[in-house]
């Protein structure tokens, strides 16, 4: 995961610098007005980088949490392998801990809805760039769980 979130910040840190996207990024779902709980998620991250929380609180209130979280992964996975020791989370009640992130998420994409005036502004740049996106990622994503699911099969011994 490290160098996911390495990226990600690397990515928030040039949007920061130089700025929003010029293109329109959102997924199918946000054209038929329905704003899920990522939506305004690249302009929290934006304006949380920027030092705007209300700003950032505004377009999405996870964002608040996202950018403090990925530099305490950053930082999990620096001490961890210079140390060679890691901290490591175990959940034992997962069903309890589904629950619980559930109710949050929910919370989230109700907040997400009611503010869905705010988050279909965004640049008008007339192509929806992220349906594109989505009809190319889906032949990959279909590859690469067809090869993961295959690989699974010949690993497990019955």
């Amino acid at each position: 995961m490290g160098p996911l979130v390495a990226a990600g910040i690397t990515a928030g840190a040039v949007l920061a610098v130089v700025g929003l996207p010029p293109v329109d990024l959102h997924g199918p779902w946000h054209y038929l007005g329905v704003m899920g709980p990522l939506c305004g998620g690249t302009r929290g991250v934006h304006a949380m980088l920027l030092g705007r929380l209300d700003e950032a609180w505004r377009y999405n209130p996870l964002s608040l949490v996202l950018v403090p979280g990925a530099v305490l992964a950053l930082v999990r996975e620096t001490v961890g392998r210079v140390s060679g020791r890691w901290l490591n989370l175990r959940v034992t009640h997962r069903r309890a801990a589904l629950l619980l992130a559930l109710l949050p998420l929910t919370a989230l994409t109700v907040n997400q809805q009611a503010h869905a005036d705010l988050l279909r502004t965004g640049p008008e740049s007339g192509m929806p760039t992220g349906l594109l996106l989505y009809a190319a990622a889906a032949p990959l994503i279909v590859i690469v769980l067809a090869v993961r699911l295959r690989s699974r099969r010949r690993a497990d011994p019955s």
